[in-house]
């Protein structure tokens, strides 16, 4: 679960800002969405709103910049240009605290000029306890000096590893979770629960994103494949039923292309779970893999229903919106039926409004459900105090210094009964585009045949 993240001079991000999933205390509304995780209280559900170029996007991006920092131990080269630009700091703070398998955990970086100045993991006491040093990682006269937990430094094979650690392992732009992750030492046992938080229960969509191996999956897990059918028939689409076409590889793929054919056998040769995923220039995936001594290709098949006749569809001719929905179907399983941590950026991009909002309503009427959404969207249909707490709204916008500044709904103190979708349209809560008088734009000035 994710309890809050704070970051500083990111992206639009200037002054330190944190957003939070700690519930307001005041609030009474949609009790349901509490989970309560090791005694502490976080909440299910979180929508970020804000005009275009207000900053929304680039929280989700700097989650992303530190969830790739920790998983692939480097600063994605997309991401490097991403400190504020208005201003001449260079320090940049990211700090996130989250619960992972009955444990809190915090975790901080401070980065300079690419270079990682200080890098900490806590224990989290949760506000109820003192925080607990699993290790502090400095940079101190060019020099890195670590600091792990008193458990840690009286073991005297724990400092033989410390040593080796420091001397060959550890690089001044690359943290090092991951690394003490991997290692197999008693007391470094937390660290690698708090890696597995980045690793497998934090997941990212962003407008491109696209599921890995969804064919193969419902090819091979007949739970997810009803699940996948019984969401998609709720949208009323016409979609019957979901399945995989298998295809030997030389049929695929056509005796002409036998190079390419024996490059992809060698690749599956060398995967770990001799499977490997393709993307069309549409970006579909195409999955190559081998069963038994078959090699073979996968596709995701849609069945339609239309005046009693069915119809195999494959998803190059679905529209864009199908296949967003699509896209969806295994981060809605996760956060029904698992802890895991789901941040969406634009959630309703290609999809009808009364879709997307009847997709979050389930979501959010759903009692039973494990994990959490957030995300980000300009879709107004969803200010619905009867699918959010006011406590799960957010917004962002820029100020006067050309920062992104994000707050909560639940600090104007609305009553639970008011229109917040009329209050936020009509500029109440901030957030808005702000508009010049179009009257003043002149088009006929700039037609090319006057």
């Amino acid at each position: 679960m994710l309890v809050r993240f704070v970051l500083e001079n990111m992206f639009s991000f200037g002054k330190r800002k944190e957003f939070t999933t700690i519930p307001n205390s005041r609030l009474k509304t949609l009790n349901f969405h509490i989970y309560s995780r090791e005694g502490f209280e976080v909440l299910k559900l979180s929508s970020i709103y804000g005009a275009n170029g207000s900053g929304k996007s680039n929280l989700i991006k700097s989650l992303d910049y530190l969830k790739r920092l920790v998983t692939h131990e480097d600063i994605p080269f997309a991401y490097r240009n991403n400190s504020f630009k208005f201003t001449d700091d260079k320090k940049q703070v990211l700090v996130i605290e989250f619960i992972q398998n009955g444990s809190g955990f915090l975790y901080g970086l401070e980065i300079e000029d690419g270079k990682i100045v200080t890098e900490e993991l806590y224990i989290s006491g949760l506000g109820k306890k003192d925080d607990l040093l699993l290790f502090e990682r400095k940079m101190e006269n060019k020099k890195t000096q670590i600091k792990f937990s008193s458990d840690f430094e009286k073991d005297e094979k724990s400092k033989v590893i410390k040593e080796v650690l420091i001397e060959e392992f550890v690089r001044v732009d690359k943290p090092i979770l991951k690394l003490l992750a991997n290692r197999e030492n008693e007391n470094l046992r937390e660290i690698k629960n708090a890696f597995a938080w980045f690793e497998e229960t934090l997941q990212i969509i962003t407008p491109d994103s696209k599921p890995v191996a969804l064919a193969h999956r419902i090819d091979k897990d007949n739970s997810f494949k009803e699940f996948a059918e019984d969401l998609m028939r709720t949208f009323n689409i016409g979609i019957k039923s979901l399945y995989t076409e298998k295809t030997n590889i030389h049929d695929f793929f056509g005796q002409d292309n036998s190079n390419e054919i024996e490059d992809l056998i060698t690749r599956l040769e060398k995967s770990k779970n001799k499977i490997i995923g393709l993307r069309t220039r549409r970006g579909e995936e195409i999955i190559v893999a081998k069963e038994g001594d078959d090699y073979i290709v996968k596709t995701l098949e849609l069945e339609h229903v239309a005046n009693n006749l069915t119809k195999t569809f494959s998803l190059e001719e679905e529209s864009d919106g199908t296949v967003r929905l699509l896209d969806f179907v295994p981060a809605f399983k996760n956060i029904l039926f698992d802890d895991k941590v789901i941040f969406v950026d634009e959630i309703e991009r290609s999809i009808h409004p009364l879709l997307i909002k009847e997709l979050i309503r389930k979501f959010s009427e759903q009692e039973e459900t494990k994990g959490q959404l957030i995300f980000t969207t300009h879709e107004s249909n969803l200010l619905d105090q009867s699918i959010f707490r006011q406590d799960e709204i957010w917004f962002s916008e820029k100020d006067f210094e050309g920062a992104t500044d994000i707050y909560s709904l639940s600090d104007f103190k609305e009553h639970k009964t008011i229109d917040i979708r009329k209050g936020y349209l009509n500029g109440r809560y901030g957030s808005i585009p702000f508009l010049s008088n179009l009257k003043d734009l002149n088009w006929v000035d700039y037609d090319i045949n006057q």
